[in-house]
């Protein structure tokens, strides 16, 4: 262990004059205590005071600053939602023309480029078909564009001057008459394309053609105004010929009545070339057509008045797809209400509580989504895979209804050969985005509609329950399905409430929504 020298002790440093120093400090006057020197002069208290005050004063001029660099966003989205937006789904037969329709409406709106076109021009060239390149704008899958016909619903935006426009463009085939009930069921107003060259109006129109079975979906699924396009125009069988315009008018305009359409305020009839873009952005020339005085596409589009729908109601918004993206992301249209960002809402049936992190409307963010909005809405409180097409995304004070069971009044179209409708007959039930298989339990009732005016009470009187029921038809019945679904009374909410009935890859009904049961109860 090493020894303490004291000599260690000493300053090595230190010399004579340093004494000298210490001693002038012991003679000097005795030194002040902690408290005398933690007191500082009233002149410091102030500066001191002034300073902290300042500080404090800046701190709150930084905590204000922060905001108004959010601020300015709900103005954009003011500015924006100044226009109203409209679903257009675009139906018909196949190669009618609506995919090509569609791509011309893009270009001419300015939503694609001369380069992206002339790189389809290009690619419809190589595969023999020089006249699809338009409809490649809309057909993006290469199974679309090998065959020439549209399998999902396309989906595209545009705008006019007072309103912002998404296209559905839905498949004509038979075979995807699924696909279009789902582009429909989203759609405010229908453009019906008709091709007037020689022998393909013929075919849409028949027993069988697609031309028919879409009007019927469409009036069905809610779409309430119609414009009837008469394309293909410009084609040599045709050469805008005003003869054959008003066989195909003549003809369409009963049909669509029986339809339900009141052909004088909801129907729109026009001539227009899809492939040349004529009579879709600009007014027909004279050169071109002398007999024709009407407005353009566009104009037509942009006077349909749609019914206001409540944007204060409770929320409902049907979900068509979902995905994962850094949370749980589900697409849909909003049916009722408003969905704003941090709101805490319902998605039934399962009765998940979630709350929603941003709100996507055309690719932007945006804080908050009215009715007929096409909407991107992340989620928090639910997986992707707990979500399905079909379930309702709902406020927590008024849930939309989950049934197994309902009452409905069913329009009978056409059975299929040999069917009878009776109690026991299956079929699958398209509702909003629902796909579901059903069971008719009960034929309820008859509706006479010859004799619906009648008020003789006596005559009301006796009500036996029919066994079975043929085509043209109107019927109440008891409706089951496997899954409990969301649905609403059609008086109550229109979109929820009416549906289509299909039988292998036919629609043989059409109804709407008249009762519900107890949630829980398969007994009324």
């Amino acid at each position: 262990m090493a020894t303490l020298n004291p000599s260690d002790l000493v300053d090595a440093d230190w010399s004579p004059e340093d004494a000298a120093v210490d001693a002038a400090v012991d003679d000097a006057e005795p030194m002040q205590t902690d408290s005398e020197t933690l007191t500082p002069a009233p002149e410091d208290v102030k500066e001191i005071e002034a300073a902290v005050q300042s500080l404090d004063l800046g701190t709150k001029g930084k905590v204000k600053e922060v905001p108004p660099v959010e601020e300015p966003e709900p103005e954009e989205d003011n500015e924006e939602n100044k226009k109203r937006h409209l679903n257009v789904v675009f139906i018909g037969h196949v190669d009618a023309g609506k995919s090509t329709t569609g791509g011309q409406i893009l270009f001419l709106s300015g939503q694609v480029d001369d380069r992206t076109i002339q790189k389809y021009e290009k690619e419809a060239k190589d595969k023999s078909r020089e006249s699809w390149y338009m409809a490649y704008i809309m057909d993006t899958n290469e199974e679309e564009r090998v065959k020439g016909k549209t399998v999902e619903v396309g989906r595209a935006h545009f705008e006019t001057e007072n309103t912002r426009f998404t296209i559905l463009d839905a498949p004509g085939h038979k075979s995807y008459v699924p696909n279009m009930i789902s582009g429909a069921s989203q759609a405010d107003i229908g453009v019906l394309v008709i091709s007037a060259r020689k022998g393909e109006f013929e075919t849409g129109y028949e027993k069988g053609g697609q031309t028919r079975e879409h009007v019927l979906l469409a009036k069905t699924l809610g779409v309430s105004k119609l414009v009837v396009v008469i394309n293909k125009m410009d084609d040599p069988t045709v050469n805008w010929d005003k003869s054959r315009y008003d066989e195909i008018e003549s003809k369409m305009a009963p049909f669509l009545k029986t339809s339900g359409y009141n052909v004088k305020k909801d129907v729109h009839f026009l001539p227009l070339s899809g492939l040349v873009g004529s009579n879709i952005k600009d007014r027909l020339d004279k050169k071109i057509c002398s007999w024709w005085d009407g407005p353009c596409l566009f104009e037509v589009l942009d006077k349909i008045e749609v019914p206001l729908r409540d944007p204060k109601g409770p929320v409902r918004m049907p979900i068509i797809d979902k995905y994962k993206d850094m949370g749980t992301i589900v697409m849909g249209k909003i049916e009722s209400g408003t969905i704003k960002k941090g709101d805490s809402l319902l998605v039934m049936p399962n009765k998940a509580n979630v709350k929603v992190i941003s709100i996507y409307c055309d690719e932007k963010e945006v804080r908050q989504a009215g009715p007929a909005e096409n909407v991107r809405v992340k989620l928090s409180g639910i997986e992707e895979e707990d979500v399905l097409s079909g379930f309702v995304l709902s406020s927590i004070s008024n849930p939309v209804a989950a049934v197994s069971e309902f009452h409905a009044q069913l329009q009978i179209l056409e059975l299929l050969d040999n069917a009878i409708f009776t109690a026991g007959y299956n079929a699958v039930l398209h509702i909003h985005s629902v796909v579901e298989e059903c069971e008719i339990v009960e034929l309820i009732e008859e509706i006479d509609t010859k004799r619906r005016k009648d008020d003789d009470p006596k005559k009301k009187k006796p009500k036996r329950k029919p066994l079975f029921v043929k085509n043209g038809a109107v019927v109440v019945c008891r409706v089951q399905v496997n899954n409990l679904i969301c649905i609403e009374n059609f008086s109550d909410f229109p979109q929820l409430g009416r549906f289509t009935l299909r039988t292998e890859g036919k629609t043989v009904a059409v109804g709407k929504v008249v009762k519900l049961s107890n949630p829980g109860n398969s007994i009324f």
